[in-house]
């Protein structure tokens, strides 16, 4: 994610997501992106919530069992192991 952001110029969001990043205004930490890209949609479960309440696109790198509630693009891959 790191190395994708700093190639592409994106902003990246790595480690814990903090609740209403996308929908609360009033906090600082407040984001309006023009697309979200997850790596695991079941982890990444309140962002992608978030995203659907504020119409924001959503990317998704899914293994065969990812939930694909709220995911605009899935892209297969195997996103479980520690060298995938």
């Amino acid at each position: 994610v790191l190395k994708f952001s700093q190639y592409t110029g994106a902003l990246p969001m790595a480690g814990r997501w903090m609740p209403g990043t996308l929908t609360n205004q009033i906090t600082t930490k407040y984001l309006e992106p023009r697309l979200l890209i997850v790596t695991d949609p079941r982890t990444d479960a309140q962002a992608l919530k978030e995203a659907s309440y504020a119409n924001i696109p959503v990317i998704a790198l899914c293994d065969t069992d990812s939930p694909l509630e709220n995911v605009d693009v899935a892209i297969p891959a195997n996103n479980k192991g520690k060298e995938s």
